[in-house]
Order: structure tokens, then sequence, then C-alpha cells
């Protein structure tokens, strides 16, 4: 019976590692040398990692507070402010680009963040902007289920030792759920370096500007340089695979302080 599993086991390996070798023997050893060591490509690579740190941080600041919010209290029409906040899970890249190319434009609120001098199109806090607006669904959604796995009890135990609630959120629920919360942070990083739609949109394509490893793949492959573009996108898949990786071994790691309570 286990024979017939194989089959689309197979399949998926197939056609994955299929897609993977026409990326990568479409180049010679010597043209993925060359581009990788381009200033462009560590131009990119730079700027993507910066970015989606900073992208990652702000989901975890917006994310981790409204997860444990939604897991710990009930009041009339969660159910759809829940459902709301999930749109940016099932938004199209592009069509939420846009919407955040007229929030941040000169008519909404590009104009009075103008007078602080604060400019958010076609700059590098726009990709920040952008991944986040994508990373923080992500987080949260984790962050809520870690909080939910963790359960009240704990909580109560420390209020009836007269902890207050943000000494409760700090050295029980938080540590609790560490692991949970850290997997989401993984999982939405992950999913901010590999943002392009609504970052080409808010950041723009501009060379060792706004180009992040997505963008620089677009760009090359635009103007013809397939070499720095699979460089490029090599970079980028081998970052996601690693972090992949973290993401399965934070699965397996267990939790010390939820086994100690127990």
């Amino acid at each position: 019976m286990n024979r017939v599993f194989i089959i689309p086991l197979g399949v998926i390996f197939l056609f994955t590692a299929g897609v993977l070798s026409a990326l990568f023997f479409r180049l010679s050893p010597e043209e993925i040398i060359t581009a990788l060591a381009s200033e462009e490509t560590r131009f990119a690579l730079r700027l993507s990692l910066i970015t989606s740190v900073f992208s990652t941080f702000l989901a975890l600041l917006l994310g981790v507070p409204t997860g444990y919010l939604l897991a710990r209290t009930n009041f009339p029409g969660k159910a759809i402010l829940d459902t709301f906040l999930d749109l940016p899970l099932v938004i199209t890249p592009l069509i939420a680009g846009v919407g955040l190319l007229f929030l941040f434009g000169r008519n909404m609120l590009g104009g009075a963040l103008g007078e602080w001098g604060i400019h958010i199109l076609f700059t590098p806090l726009g990709a920040v902007l952008a991944q986040s607006f994508v990373a923080t669904p992500i987080v949260m959604r984790s962050s809520r289920a870690a909080f939910e796995r963790v359960g009240h009890r704990y909580e109560w135990a420390a209020a009836t030792m007269g902890l207050r609630p943000y000494q409760i959120f700090f050295r029980i629920s938080l540590p609790l759920a560490k692991q949970g919360i850290l997997a989401g942070t993984v999982l939405g990083w992950t999913r901010a370096i590999g943002e392009f739609g609504a970052t080409l949109m808010v950041a723009g394509a501009i060379r060792f500007k706004t180009e992040t490893l997505p963008m620089a793949v677009y760009l090359n492959i635009s103007s013809g340089e397939m070499g720095t573009a699979l460089s490029c996108a090599w970079v980028l898949m081998a970052t996601g695979f690693l972090l992949l990786l973290a993401l399965r071994w934070i699965g397996h790691v267990p939790s010390p302080e939820i086994s100690s309570l127990r």
C-alpha cells in the first residue's frame, strides 16, 4: 500500500528538482562566480537582509501583542475582525502594493509625512513597509496559536501570586509561547525576504537604491542579464531553504518551560 504513495512523492520531487536543475544548468560556473561577486548582487543581498530584518521586527512588534489579545479575549465582532486581519494573506501582493502606493501617495499620508521629511515611496523604507504588510499576519497567526497552546492556567496561577498583567505577559506567557513565536518569526522573515509584488509597487525597482534580491532578478531578466538574474535567484532560494530548515528545527525542539511546569 505504501508503494502507491511513493508515486506522487516521486512526481513532486522530480518536478521540483527539474525546475531547479533547469535554473542551475543554464549557467556556467564562471558566470555564476562572476555574478555572485558583482557589486549589484552584493548590494541586493545586503538590502534584502536589512529590509527583511526591519520588516520582521515590525511584524513582531505588531503581531505578537495582537495574537495575544485575540487568544485571550472575546468581544463582539471578533470573528469579523479576525477574518479582516487575514486579508493580507489572500490579497494578491501586486494589488496590496497598489493600495500601499495610494495610501502613501501625496493625496493621502504621503503629503503629511513629506512635511516631516519622511518619504515612503520609492525608498528602502517603502520596501520595509511592503514586506511588513505581508509578514505581520503570519507572525500574528503563529503567535496566537502559540498563546492558545499555552492555555490560561499558568497565567491564572501567576495572577493569584500578585503579578500584574504586563508582568504575566513578559514573565509567563511570552516565555512559554516563544517556540511558536520564533517559528512564526522565521516564516514571516522568509516571506518578507522573498516579497516582490507589493515591494515593486511601493519601493520600485531602482538599481542600487531599492534593489532587493527579487528586484535584482526582475531587473536583470528585463535587461537580458541572465547570469546575474539567476545567480540572485539562487541566493534567494538558498536563503529561503536555510530559513525553512531553521523552521523545521524549531518545530522539533521541545519547550523546556512547558515540560517543567507540567
